[in-house]
C-alpha cells in the first residue's frame, strides 16, 4: 500500500508543489532521519522584509529568503545572517495587499513582501503550521475522530454579529470540534456547548449554549459524511456519559439517568437545583461517591460554607488528558451579605477514584470593592450563578488543565512551560480563569487544609486589590 504526501520543494530559488509517493516500509525510519524531516522546510522562497521594534524603529530590512518548518519561520539575510522566529512567538498573522504582517511576542513587527505569485502559498503554509503548533499548545490532548474537512464558516456572536468568517478546515476531536481558519487563529467548540445541529439548504448551523452559532457551508461531497460523523460523535458522547453514570449511580432509574446524562455531557458541572428537579436521589449518590473517593470531609466542610443549592457537581471518565479512571469535580460558591462576609469565592476541586484531590482552587465571584456593596442575597445569587456558568465553560474549554491557571507569568518562559505560552495569550477562557484566580490550598492534612481555606476566604474580602493572589 502506498500513501501520498503533499510536499513543497524549492527549485532554483523558486517554489513548486509536488506529490511525493511514500511506501509503507519507508515509515520505519531511524530517529536521525525523523529529526531531519521535522527540520526540513515546508516552503522557502525569495522576498523582502522589514523588522521594526515596538516604537516603529527599523531593526532590519532588505531582500531575503524566508523558510518555514514545523517550529520556525527563518529569514535568511544577505551575507549569511539569519533571523529565526519561533512559531510560538507569532501572536498575529495578517495578509493583505500581498504583504504578510506579523505581530511578535517581543512587541516587534515583521512584514514580508515582494513574494509575487508565492504569496498565497507562503501565507497558507505559515498559517497552517502555526495553527498546528497552537493545537499542540492549546491543551488539545485527545484523538482525532475526523480529519480536516475544507469548508467556509461564519461564527456569530449571541448578538448575531459576525465574529469571524472565511475559508477553513474543521477537525473533529473526541470532545470538541476545532476550526482552523485560513487566515485567523484556530479555535475550539466543545460538544458540551452544542445545543442544536440543523441543516439549512446545503449549510450546517450549530447552535451554541454560550451564545450565537457556527454556520458551515461549501462542504461539497463531504456534506453528508461530515454531518454523519458529527452526529455519531455527539451520540457516542451522550451514550458514554449515560453508561458511565449508570456505573457510578447504579441505584438511579434509567429515565432519570438519561436526563442527567443530557445535562452533564462531557463533564459539565450541574447545580444541585437542576439535579434535584430530575431526581432528588442523584445528589445524595454523588456525595456518597465523593466520600468513597476519599474527599468526603473536605466536601462537607466546603458545603457548610457554601450556598448549598447552588453547588455544582460534574462527572467524567478520563478527565485529565491521558489519565484513566472516574473523576468527580465540583464548584462551590461561598458568599454572603454583610460587613466583610467571608468568601466572595468559588471553590473548585476534582477528585478521582484512585485517590483524594491534590488541591482546592479558588476563583473570585466579583471585584472586592463591589462585593461588600451588595445589599441583597438574591443579587449575589445571580452574580454567583453567572460566574459559576463561566468557570464551568472555561474549564471545559481548556480540557480541565489546571497548571496553566496558576502558573505565574514569569514562569511561562521556562522550557517546561513554553507549551502554555500561546495558550495563556490566545485562549479567552484561560485568560478569564487566570484573571479570576485567587489561590489554591494544597491537601497536606485535613486540619491544615481547613485552616488555610478559612484564612484564604477571610483574606479575600479584606484585600483591596483584585490583582493580588493568595498563595497557600
Amino acid at each position: 500500500m502506498r500513501n501520498q504526501t503533499l510536499v513543497i520543494n524549492e527549485v532554483e530559488n523558486d517554489v513548486t508543489l509536488s506529490i511525493e509517493e511514500e511506501s509503507k516500509e519507508n515509515k520505519n525510519v531511524d530517529r536521525g532521519e525523523a529529526v531531519e524531516e521535522e527540520q526540513k522546510p515546508a516552503i522557502k522562497c525569495p522576498m523582502s522584509h522589514l523588522l521594526v521594534d515596538s516604537g516603529g524603529k527599523e531593526l532590519s530590512s532588505g531582500e531575503c529568503t524566508a523558510s518555514i518548518d514545523r517550529e520556525y519561520l527563518s529569514v535568511f539575510l544577505k551575507f549569511g545572517d539569519i533571523l529565526p522566529f519561533h512559531l510560538r512567538d507569532i501572536m498575529e498573522i495578517r495578509g493583505e495587499d500581498y504583504r504578510i504582517s506579523l505581530s511578535l511576542s517581543s512587541m516587534e513587527k515583521l512584514t514580508l513582501f515582494g513574494l509575487g505569485e508565492h504569496f498565497e502559498d507562503f501565507l497558507r503554509t505559515l498559517t497552517d503550521l502555526r495553527n498546528e503548533m497552537m493545537i499542540k499548545d492549546l491543551l488539545l490532548n485527545e484523538s482525532v475522530k475526523k480529519s480536516d474537512v475544507e469548508m467556509e464558516f461564519i461564527h456569530y456572536g449571541d448578538d448575531w454579529i459576525q465574529r469571524e468568517s472565511g475559508g477553513c478546515k474543521i477537525r473533529l476531536y473526541e470532545t470538541g470540534l476545532v476550526v482552523l481558519p485560513q487566515r485567523d487563529d484556530v479555535f475550539r467548540v466543545p460538544y458540551s456547548d452544542v445545543t442544536k445541529v440543523s441543516v439549512e439548504e446545503f449549510s450546517v448551523r450549530i447552535g451554541l449554549e454560550s451564545g450565537g452559532s457556527l454556520l458551515l457551508s461549501k462542504l461539497g461531497s463531504e456534506f453528508d459524511p461530515f454531518l454523519k460523523s458529527l452526529s455519531d460523535i455527539l451520540s457516542e458522547l451522550q451514550q458514554k456519559t449515560a453508561s458511565s453514570l449508570k456505573n457510578l449511580l447504579p441505584q438511579i432509574d434509567p429515565v432519570s439517568l438519561r436526563r442527567i446524562a443530557n445535562i452533564m455531557r462531557d463533564g459539565k458541572a450541574v447545580r444541585r437545583l437542576d439535579i434535584d428537579a430530575i431526581s432528588p436521589k442523584v445528589w445524595a449518590e454523588f456525595e456518597k461517591r465523593i466520600a468513597s473517593f476519599g474527599l468526603g470531609e473536605e466536601f462537607s466542610f466546603l458545603k457548610s460554607l457554601a450556598r448549598g443549592e447552588r453547588v455544582c457537581i460534574g462527572y467524567k471518565r478520563d478527565l485529565l488528558g491521558n489519565l484513566t479512571g472516574e473523576y468527580i469535580w465540583f464548584l462551590m460558591p461561598v458568599y454572603g451579605v454583610g460587613d466583610m462576609a467571608p468568601g466572595n469565592a468559588i471553590a473548585m476541586e476534582a477528585v478521582e477514584d484512585k485517590g483524594t484531590g491534590k488541591a482546592t482552587y479558588f476563583f473570585r465571584i466579583t471585584g472586592r470593592a463591589e462585593y461588600n456593596g451588595y445589599k441583597g442575597i438574591e443579587e449575589l445569587d445571580r452574580e454567583a450563578d453567572r460566574q459559576i456558568k463561566m468557570i464551568n465553560r472555561c474549564m471545559i474549554d481548556i480540557n480541565f488543565r489546571r497548571e496553566p491557571i496558576y502558573l505565574p507569568e514569569e514562569r511561562l518562559d521556562e522550557p517546561a512551560y513554553l507549551k502554555y505560552k500561546i495558550a495563556v495569550q490566545k485562549i479567552p477562557s484561560l485568560k478569564t480563569l487566570r484573571a479570576l484566580y485567587i489561590g489554591r490550598v494544597v491537601h497536606a492534612s485535613l486540619e491544615q487544609w481547613k485552616s488555610d481555606v478559612t484564612s484564604l476566604l477571610k483574606q479575600n474580602v479584606m484585600l483591596a486589590d483584585d490583582s493580588i493572589r493568595i498563595v497557600k
